[in-house]
């Protein structure tokens, strides 16, 4: 027993190794919990509370304007305005009320306030009030009184309808798909051909030209979209093609997913046994029969991690869009088109919890159908064939 942790039967060690993968685990699922609770949440509560005070009924303190003098009736010789300082629908209820800010707990719902003028005012719990003068109202935009509103815990889909009946949504759902499936098939056909090409095909500089592939994962992308964008214009000028189109975001993304993708399936057909492309040599297949009808169906794996990490980058980008795509409703991106939906000044900022999880849905199907590669891929180069 002598290292071990007996009612755990696990060497300190291992325990160590397993606390920190629970610690780890725990960093990227609380936020996204946290994300989702939010999602549900009633907007008022997001305003005022965290996620963390989900089940929690909040207090929050407002204050509400009666109608104006024209909103007055006439009833038993006095002169009555009432009116609702809760919306219809809403899961408020009013806890104590008073003409002044700094006197929120005067009165509890039900009682009556008496002004200085002889104006009764009654405000009832489900915010429904009644303003009493024995003279005609002469209130231009009503009298303001302040009250302390409890919110219980309320759950709806509300920020969902919200972000998905907006206008033109559907559309930015179409046009992200239009950007991601080619953005995400044309750097792995280039690359698979570059990776056998590194792999299998003897020529000059062959090790050189794969250094310096590689060294082009380090260039942030920043720095690249300034001088691509102007030489995409140059070469659109001269050949007709439009500025803000679909072929300039295609070709920024395969240019930028290429040296990840080159990469990656290098190292796995590297890996593939040595025999078996002899044999096939051996057997007068050509270098295009032996990548087609041998190495391709074979490097799967490595191919569908990849697209995984492309489509994610693609369907989730947004500066590059903004860069070579406009802002037509045919063109606009979900990311883009999310953005817009919080309006100038950012004043709808609570539907970008919902927003964050319909944009993940589709990448979610993506990466649970390829999963089963994805390890696979990942571990490409690993061990050597023979």
């Amino acid at each position: 027993m002598s290292g071990k942790i007996p009612f755990l039967n696990m060497s300190p060690g291992r325990l160590a190794a397993t606390l920190l993968l629970l610690f780890l685990c725990l960093i990227w699922t609380i936020p996204t919990a946290g994300l989702f609770i939010s999602s549900l949440r009633d907007k008022d509560q997001l305003i005022i509370s965290g996620w963390w005070t989900a089940l929690i009924t909040t207090e929050r303190n407002e204050r509400g304007r009666t109608g104006p003098s024209d909103a007055q009736f006439e009833r038993e010789g006095e002169f009555v305005i009432a009116g609702s300082f809760i919306p219809e629908g809403s899961s408020k209820s009013i806890l104590s009320f008073g003409d002044q800010q700094n006197d929120l707990g005067a009165y509890q719902p039900g009682e009556t306030l008496v002004r200085g003028d002889g104006k009764r005012f009654t405000l009832w719990e489900d915010g429904s009030y009644e303003y009493v003068s024995a003279i005609p109202f002469d209130l231009q935009r009503g009298q303001r009184f302040f009250f302390v509103a409890t919110i219980p815990p309320t759950f709806s889909l509300a920020n969902y309808r919200e972000v998905l009946t907006s206008e033109k949504i559907g559309q930015s759902f179409v046009n992200t798909f239009t950007v991601a499936i080619p953005a995400t098939i044309i750097p792995i056909l280039i690359a698979a051909f570059a990776a056998y090409a590194f792999s299998w095909m003897k020529f000059p500089g062959r090790q050189l030209i794969f250094v310096f592939v590689v060294g082009l994962l380090v260039v942030p992308l920043q720095m690249t979209l300034i001088p691509l964008l102007r030489m995409y214009n140059t070469l659109g000028s001269v050949l007709g093609i439009e500025a803000k189109s679909y072929i300039g975001i295609w070709l920024a993304h395969t240019g930028f997913g290429l040296p990840l993708a080159i990469y990656l399936l290098r190292n796995y057909m590297t890996s593939l046994p040595r025999d078996l492309i002899e044999s096939a040599k051996i057997d007068g297949a050509s270098h295009f029969q032996i990548f087609s009808k041998l190495l391709l169906p074979l490097s799967i794996p490595a191919l569908a991690s990849f697209a995984i990490f492309q489509f994610l980058w693609v369907w989730n980008d947004l500066l590059v869009a903004l860069v070579f795509l406009g802002k037509r409703d045919d063109q606009i991106v979900l990311t883009s088109k999310l953005r817009e939906l919080l309006g100038s000044r950012g004043e709808n900022w609570e539907i970008l919890t919902s927003s964050a999880f319909i944009s993940i849905i589709v990448p979610l199907v993506v990466f649970f159908a390829l999963q089963r590669y994805f390890v696979r891929g990942l571990l490409a180069g690993s061990v050597k064939g023979g």
